[in-house]
């Protein structure tokens, strides 16, 4: 069967949830939240100690692949009108979403500035121009061009899903409709920096649209053969062990600079070259990471996997099925760690309650919001074994 020929789809009520996607999008939230805790030395547990990318990556990824297989399912079905009305309405609740984590955000620097007498917080998280000159830089948060630390994943988001409708009509024509020019996207980004314009100054975008739209092609690409019920990609073992090579070099090579840094080992640890790994333009070998680390756990990692359906798997899951929600708290609470360690010092019994008591805190509220979605009942914890339904 051609990829191009759309088979007899599967009511979407009867296929399988793919859980997987849950539960990494759930981890990911968790490394996102320590990873932002400036100085964390538990932060060397996540994902970019043992990867050549790390939980923004995950996040990006497994975005495009849930754009491709919901949207995909609304342009089968309703067509491209209401598939862009539906994901127009999402953007417009990203937008939201934002501009309300901003004003927390900012609450939270301005108070712990005042309380702590420290005016270098707020330029720790470069959150000094809206304090200084807050009548034009709300203009700049509204336009998405001032994004102080932590707040630059959304705007990225954001930015992905207003021309997604595009990407969604390409790959119902064909995939390379949408992927070879996003491929060449990338490509102008490498090799001309293309950016969008930040504030202050002559800044830019942390994480650059032109670059990162690519990863969430590719994964909109594999979330739309879901929606048009297509089997999965067969790779070939040579890709798999390209794949796995790649994995284990990347996680030798971060693992070596971390104990290096931690304990001061005389083996001198691979020192990548900036443009190697620089986030910004999401250069070839941060792209080839995540994507190899993709193939691993697809194959790997079954649907039914028992890591799923175990109760720590299923609380992640839980808390991966509210991202939003537990995003921007994630934000909210990696600052009030920060001010924490700042306020009682960076010790490692301090830094352990931080990190605990906001985990804690994360799979609560996961927890909360996934009984309110049940009307009042935590949704059903599938047997060890059992395919997800």
């Amino acid at each position: 069967m051609s990829e191009t020929t759309v088979p007899t789809r599967v009511p979407a009520s009867r296929q399988p949830r793919d859980y997987r996607l849950d539960f990494f999008r759930g981890l990911a939230l968790v490394f996102i939240f320590m990873d932002h805790i400036p100085d964390n030395t538990l932060s060397y547990l996540t994902l970019r100690s043992f990867a050549l990318s790390d939980a923004a990556e995950v996040f990006i990824f497994i975005s495009g692949l849930t754009a491709g297989l919901v949207y995909g399912r609304a342009l089968l079905r309703d067509g491209a009108v209401m598939a862009a009305a539906h994901v127009w309405r999402r953007v417009w609740q990203l937008y939201v979403a934002h501009l309300c984590l901003f004003m927390l955000f900012n609450a939270e620097v301005s108070y712990t500035v005042i309380h702590f007498d420290n005016p270098l917080f707020a330029d720790e998280l470069r959150a000094g121009a809206y304090l200084d000159r807050p009548d034009e830089t709300i203009l700049r948060v509204l336009l998405l061009q001032f994004q102080p630390a932590f707040l630059n994943i959304l705007p990225l988001y954001i930015a992905l899903m207003l021309v997604f409708p595009l990407v969604l009509v390409a790959l119902r024509w064909h995939p390379l409709v949408a992927l070879l020019p996003s491929f060449l996207l990338w490509g102008a980004a490498q090799v001309w920096s293309i950016n969008l314009p930040g504030y202050p100054g002559d800044g830019e975008w942390y994480f650059n649209p032109f670059a990162w739209q690519f990863l969430f092609v590719i994964a909109a690409y594999f979330g739309f053969r879901q929606a048009r019920a297509l089997p999965p990609l067969r790779l070939p073992p040579s890709l798999l062990l390209a794949a796995a090579a790649l994995a284990v070099t990347g996680c030798v090579i971060q693992a070596t600079s971390i104990m290096h840094l931690l304990f001061e080992l005389p083996v001198r640890p691979v020192v990548l070259p900036l443009w190697a790994v620089d986030k910004t333009p999401l250069p070839l070998l941060r792209l080839l990471s995540i994507l190899s680390l993709a193939c691993l756990v697809s194959r790997l990692v079954p649907r039914h996997a028992p890591c799923l359906t175990s109760r720590p798997g299923w609380l992640m899951v839980l808390c991966g099925q509210q991202s939003l929600y537990l995003f921007c708290f994630s934000i909210l609470l990696s600052v009030l760690g920060n001010a924490v360690l700042t306020g009682l010092g960076g010790r490692l019994l301090v830094q352990v309650a931080v990190n605990a008591a906001g985990i804690l805190l994360l799979a609560g509220l996961g927890l909360l919001l996934s009984w309110y979605g049940g009307g009042g009942r935590l949704p059903e914890r599938p047997r060890s074994g059992e395919a997800a339904a």
